[in-house]
């Protein structure tokens, strides 16, 4: 906690164009905390380097992730935004806090084995050592809350082991954070295979609806969503596609599933899939507006990312030197 104040912290990845998935699950539900907290947002560069990338293309999808955080209404002067790699403080907390973190914690991860078993030829310590790096984001601002996707729970998990670790060592170092789910769009599927969740790397392009995709591709995505058998409009777990484009639907629209249900009741798959396409276009087509402006205003981004990164280390550091203090470095004044 910073003075008085509650602390969020969110992050997010710029690697591969984002999902109405992360949308859904995270970035829009960003906006409101900044109503009750100090808020920070993160584009977490340093974690996308885990998998290879293209430097050109890591650069500017860093000013993408920048513009989409403003696009979807964090307002500069009430959040912190910046990117994770202009304030040294994460990459530094990153080393002491692996110094307490228990080998067999990290191979515990879920992230770990799932993308090892996807990039077995680059299986490198940073993807090993990732939860830990996401813990030091997380304790440098002393957080309270922090909005995650159901699939990041673990991780938040370990941050608070990570923390309570050391506070007995060192006691009343971290804020001890607690892990936040939104409760509609959690996990958002795959319209391919709606037993595997939406992700940006999915090499089927109709699996994945993305925050940028124009309004014809949204709409033709969800005329292909692979549905269940039968025609009825129902949420149920013997139908997995039929609630994954559910829950799509009520996170757009604020409608309840029985709601829903009674809305399509009699109608078939195919109107009601060019329904939650139609719905989720309009939804995102504000967001790509702002979204284009404020891609356009290079000189802004680039003035955002300093102001935010300024404002970030200027908290990181206090918390940083409270650490290093505790260690036995030295500190010369």
């Amino acid at each position: 906690m910073l003075g008085e104040q509650k602390v969020s912290y969110s992050g997010v990845q710029p690697s591969g164009n984002l999902t109405i998935g992360n949308y859904l699950g995270a970035i829009r539900n960003f906006k409101e905390y900044s109503e009750q907290y100090k808020t920070f947002y993160c584009v977490v560069d340093q974690h996308a380097i885990t998998v290879r990338q293209i430097p050109a293309e890591l650069r500017r999808r860093t000013y993408e992730t920048l513009a989409l955080y403003m696009a979807c209404g964090l307002d500069p002067e009430k959040n912190t935004l910046y990117v994770q790699s202009m304030v040294h403080e994460h990459a530094e907390l990153a080393w002491i806090l692996n110094c307490f973190t228990m080998f067999g914690e990290l191979s515990r991860m879920t992230q770990f084995k799932d993308k090892s078993a996807k990039h077995a030829d680059n299986i490198n310590a940073g993807l090993f050592t990732y939860p830990t790096l996401m813990a030091a984001d997380i304790l440098l601002y002393q957080t309270d809350v922090v909005p995650v996707g159901i699939d990041q729970k673990q991780h938040v998990e370990l941050c608070r082991d990570i923390a309570e670790r050391f506070n007995q060592i060192h006691p009343g170092t971290f804020t001890v954070p607690e892990p936040v789910i939104a409760k509609s769009g959690m996990k958002i599927m795959s319209l391919a295979d709606p037993t595997k969740k939406m992700s940006k790397s999915d090499e089927n392009a109709n699996a994945v609806v993305y925050i940028l995709d124009d309004r014809d591709t949204i709409i033709r995505k969800f005329k292909r969503a692979v549905t269940d058998s039968g025609s009825e409009v129902r949420y149920s777990p013997d139908k997995p596609g039929v609630s994954n484009l559910m829950s799509i639907y009520s996170c757009f629209t604020g409608k309840s599933m029985e709601e829903i249900e009674r809305e399509f009741e009699g109608k078939g798959y195919g109107e009601f899939k060019l329904a939650v396409g139609e719905t989720t276009a309009d939804a995102l087509a504000a967001v790509q507006n702002e979204y284009k402006l404020r891609l356009a205003d290079k000189a802004g981004l680039e003035a955002q990312m300093k102001k935010g990164a300024e404002e970030a280390s200027y908290y990181a550091r206090r918390t940083l030197s409270k650490v290093q203090k505790k260690l036995g470095f030295v500190q010369l004044h």
